[in-house]
């Protein structure tokens, strides 16, 4: 004796709908979606003033719009599709204790220079003499340039004090 199993209404109408819900959720994740970046993780008291900061960061930075990065943080934002990213609460830079290190100074804010890790990158700034560190990293198009780390100088200086 042989069994056809026959299949309900119910399986038939199921099956676009998962199928649907399926391609939903890809193109809302999309490629082109916003880069990803490593959130910190901050002392209690950095993560209050990086929230702080937060809120103070601008819409637009060099002509870039505002672009946060992923996942959503209070202790990351970004501008231009990632040639802008801004990280709140990162570990104190270890080239810190170098007496060769390069810094500049953006309006009245003070900010170590950090090579990146791959040739590829653009540079990393991260602020001295903080309570919290603020990481900035520029695209390859900002090389020499640190024009953008004047739009942090105000957000910076009044949302996370001096260390000294």
């Amino acid at each position: 004796m042989t069994h056809t199993r026959r299949r309900s209404p119910r399986s038939r109408v199921l099956a676009p709908s998962a199928a649907l819900c399926v391609l939903a959720v890809a193109g809302c994740s999309g490629g082109g979606g916003q880069p990803s970046v490593a959130v910190p993780t901050p002392s209690p008291e950095a993560a209050g003033y990086c929230e702080d900061l937060h809120k103070e960061l601008p819409e637009t930075v060099d002509d870039l719009e505002r672009s946060d990065p992923s996942p959503d943080s209070d202790l990351t934002a970004g501008w231009g599709d990632g040639a802008i990213v801004l990280r709140c609460g990162v570990p104190r830079p270890a080239r810190m204790d170098d007496s060769q290190s390069k810094a500049v100074d953006a309006d009245g804010v003070n900010w170590l220079l950090e090579q990146p890790d791959d040739a590829d990158g653009g540079p990393r700034f991260t602020t001295t003499y903080r309570k919290a560190y603020v990481e900035v990293t520029l695209g390859t198009e900002y090389a020499h340039d640190i024009t953008p780390l004047s739009a942090f100088a105000v957000p910076v200086k009044k949302t996370v004090p001096d260390s000294l």
